[in-house]
């Protein structure tokens, strides 16, 4: 009977360990705990989500005029992944109603009712960095998918402001429906909320910053009182501001319903 060589027998585990790496991504990222609490804490907290708030989105241009939006939004992740339900009211009587879904893999689809529409459609990809009521808000922006790509990494740890935070760089792949090539997270280590986002557009790598603020514990919740998008080299910058909500809604997937009549349901609440 032939005897393997010490050399084939270490050849065939490193070869298990890189399998069983690509069977369990989980595995891929163990040696790395603080990477592997960062992703787990940030996923954890959308598939959490139970929310009501209402609001306002302000664009500011460069000389601070000011338009301003009404804004009211619903959120709940199901077993199936998470639903945003958004409505965003002009100046005028127009209305934006949008409704994005996200399942656990980070798959993302949009529907919408714009202004002048009387149903919905599904918001073709080619539209999903386009601009909410002219903010620097895109319909993309509305959801977390970034948290649930396959491609992370930590940075070096830094300070935002006072704050420690872990640096989380997530890449999108070939398999991810995304206008960003990458957004890096600044998120406290502590809470494990992010306070700062930088994301950089595919393609001319404009990058595009979100600073958040007011943060608060709400029912064992963490969330921001404010967000503020400003696009890299642009003037002026957009801010949604969240006045009033709960974050324990108890909502069922009867609450999202997009269309014109459940927006008459909504007023009567």
């Amino acid at each position: 009977m032939k005897r393997i060589s010490s050399f084939k027998v270490i050849q065939a585990s490193i070869a298990l360990l890189v399998l069983l790496s690509l069977v369990h991504p989980s595995r891929a990222f163990a040696a790395n705990p603080d990477l592997e609490t960062v992703l787990t804490g940030s996923r954890q907290r959308i598939e959490k989500l139970d929310y009501r708030l209402t609001g306002r989105l302000t664009r500011v241009e460069g000389n601070e005029k000011r338009t301003s939006y009404k804004f009211a939004a619903k959120a709940h992740w199901f077993p199936d992944g998470l639903r945003f339900l958004c409505e965003i009211s002009g100046p005028g009587s127009e209305k934006t109603r949008l409704l994005l879904q996200m399942s656990g893999s980070g798959h993302v689809t949009i529907e919408k009712i714009l202004p002048g529409e009387k149903a919905a459609s599904v918001l073709p990809f080619e539209r999903w960095n386009d601009p909410i009521v002219g903010t620097d808000f895109s319909y993309e922006d509305m959801v977390e998918s970034q948290f649930f790509w396959k491609n992370q990494k930590l940075l070096a740890p830094e300070k935002y402001g006072a704050r420690d935070c872990f640096v989380l760089k997530s890449m999108s792949g070939a398999q991810d429906r995304s206008y960003y090539d990458s957004v890096t997270s600044w998120i406290d280590r502590g809470i494990l909320y992010p306070v700062h986002v930088v994301k950089t557009l595919h393609g001319t790598g404009q990058q595009k910053e979100f600073i958040y603020y007011g943060l608060r514990q709400v029912s064992g919740v963490w969330s921001a009182s404010q967000i503020e998008a400003k696009l890299q080299g642009q003037p002026g910058s957009s801010i949604l501001v969240i006045e009033a909500g709960s974050t324990k809604a108890n909502l069922g997937r009867k609450d999202f319903d997009l269309s014109p009549s459940g927006t008459q349901e909504e007023k009567v609440k």
